[in-house]
């Protein structure tokens, strides 16, 4: 039996091995899987509501599928509502919007769609967005586009962690910082 090589990592006060995966030749990413990890998910949700203190915003919203026990969990702190940006259309969907990315894990195109219900709670109010970790940036800026088309005011963006080029993600509040592992 081979062994997964990891990184380890403290986050949220709890000690996490993240598998490396490699995403392209030369370069390997650490996955945050934090679907089934109730004590990760709670714990990251009580940390991150503390950080967002200062944020007003009416309601949460992410992308399915891996950062919604996220959202529910951010949902039950803040005592705001969450929306989910689907990966598939629906017929009581009803009139949607939809935005393509490009996603890291599987280095294919991804839609994102707000359903119709949806686009009603959000229009002229403030969201956060939150997402289990934010790495090229790609799904955030579908969901940017998303939200901007909908009429919503994007008051912060949330992650547990952020990968990559730190400078690039300094705006946003997050519980840590993962490298990419290249060869």
């Amino acid at each position: 039996m081979s062994t997964q090589e990891t990184y380890s990592i403290k986050i949220a006060g709890l000690n996490r091995d993240l598998q490396l995966f490699e995403v392209r030749p030369g370069l390997r990413i650490a996955i945050l899987n934090i679907l089934g990890d109730t004590e990760l998910v709670e714990a990251c949700a009580k940390e991150l509501n503390k950080k967002l203190k200062e944020v007003e915003f009416d309601s949460l919203v992410t992308a399915e599928a891996k950062s919604i026990p996220l959202a529910y969990a951010l949902s039950v702190e803040t005592k705001k509502p969450y929306i989910i940006l689907r990966k598939s259309y629906k017929p009581y969907m009803g009139d949607s919007i939809k935005a393509e990315t490009l996603s890291i894990t599987t280095g294919q195109p991804q839609i994102l769609i707000l359903d119709e219900k949806d686009r009603k709670l959000i229009k002229g109010k403030k969201v956060l967005i939150v997402d289990d970790v934010i790495s090229t940036g790609s799904t955030l800026q579908g969901m940017h586009m998303i939200l901007e088309r909908a009429g919503a005011e994007i008051a912060a963006e949330a992650a547990i962690l952020t990968e990559g080029d730190r400078a690039k993600w300094m705006h946003i509040i997050s519980l840590g910082h993962l490298p990419l592992f290249s060869d």
